[in-house]
C-alpha cells in the first residue's frame, strides 16, 4: 500500500497512524495483511523535527519502508532521494544485485545509472553540520514564517485558507470566496508572476476538481521580510483585481476550470 504523510495538494500531513488503525480492522475482518510505504517526500525531513510525537513511521508496525527526497526540505541540490527499508527481509529481491569485481562478494542496489555523489555528499554534510538541533530550529522557522504569511493572507478579502502550516509542512493552499466570478486564483497567480512570485494555481483532485487554489511553499532562505513583501504584493494584485467589473479573460492554465 502506497502512502504519504504529506499532501502535496495542500501541504497538510495524512493521517498514516489512521490508515494503519483501518487497516488492522481490515486485517481482522478479512485476513488481508498489507504493509504500508510511506512516501515522505517533503514530510520525511519535516516531520520528525516539527511533529516529533506523531507517529507515521517505524514507530507503526505495517510501516515496511520510507522514501524521502533531500533536495526538498533535505538542504541540498536536486538529484538525491534517500529509501529505508524495516528489515532486510522486506527490500524486494529483484532490487538486489550482487556483484564481485570489487574484491568480494557484495549486494548492491542501484535505482539509476552512474552519476555525481555530489549531492550524497552534501546530504552527509548537513546531517553532521545541522544535526537534529539544527534541523529542528531551521524547520521551527520556516514554520513560523509560514504561519505569518498564512494569518496575513487569511485575513485579506476574498481568500480564504484551504490549510493552515502550523505543525504541518511549511506549505499552504488558499483559494477565492465563491462569490467571485470575475477573475480566478489563476488571473492572481500570473501577475504574482510579473512580481517574481512563482505562486502556482490549480485544482483540486478528482471529486474537488470545481476548487481551484493557490499553493504557497516556504524553503529554506524565504525570510520574514519576504512573506512581507509577498504579502504586499498580493493585497496590490488583489485591489487590482477587485476593479474588474466583467469576467477576465481565461488563460490557459484554467481551461476546463470554472466556479
Amino acid at each position: 500500500m502506497l502512502s504519504r504523510p504529506l499532501n502535496g495538494y495542500d501541504g497538510s500531513y495524512e493521517p498514516i497512524d489512521a490508515l494503519q488503525t483501518a487497516l488492522d480492522a481490515l486485517h481482522q475482518r478479512s485476513g488481508l495483511d498489507i504493509p504500508i510505504h510511506v512516501d515522505a517526500a517533503s514530510g520525511g525531513f519535516v516531520a520528525p523535527f516539527n511533529s516529533p510525537d506523531w507517529a507515521w513511521d517505524f514507530r507503526l508496525s505495517r510501516v515496511v519502508s520510507i522514501s524521502s527526497s533531500g533536495h526538498k526540505y533535505g538542504g541540498v541540490l536536486p538529484g538525491v532521494g534517500w529509501v529505508l527499508w524495516r528489515s532486510g527481509d522486506h527490500l524486494p529481491e529483484e532490487l538486489r544485485f550482487n556483484v564481485n569485481y570489487l574484491g568480494g562478494e557484495m549486494p548492491t542496489i542501484g535505482l539509476n545509472f552512474s552519476r555525481s555523489g555530489a549531492q550524497v555528499v552534501g546530504q552527509y554534510f548537513n546531517f553532521l553540520h545541522l544535526g537534529r538541533q539544527g534541523y529542528s530550529q531551521r524547520m521551527a522557522s520556516l514554520e513560523a514564517i509560514a504561519c505569518h504569511l498564512a494569518d496575513g493572507l487569511a485575513a485579506m478579502e476574498p481568500l480564504r485558507l484551504v490549510s493552515h502550516p502550523r505543525g504541518q509542512l511549511p506549505v499552504f493552499a488558499v483559494e477565492c470566496d465563491p462569490s467571485i466570478k470575475n477573475w480566478t486564483v489563476f488571473h492572481l497567480s500570473k501577475m504574482m508572476r510579473s512580481r517574481g512570485w512563482q505562486v502556482p494555481a490549480y485544482t483540486l483532485p478528482a471529486n474537488l476538481q470545481d476548487r481551484a487554489v493557490l499553493r504557497f511553499v516556504i524553503r529554506a532562505g524565504f525570510n520574514q521580510d519576504m512573506a512581507d513583501q509577498l504579502l504586499a504584493d498580493v493585497q496590490r494584485n488583489l485591489a487590482w483585481l477587485a476593479t474588474a467589473q466583467t469576467p477576465l479573460p481565461s488563460s490557459s492554465d484554467e481551461l476546463g476550470f470554472r466556479h
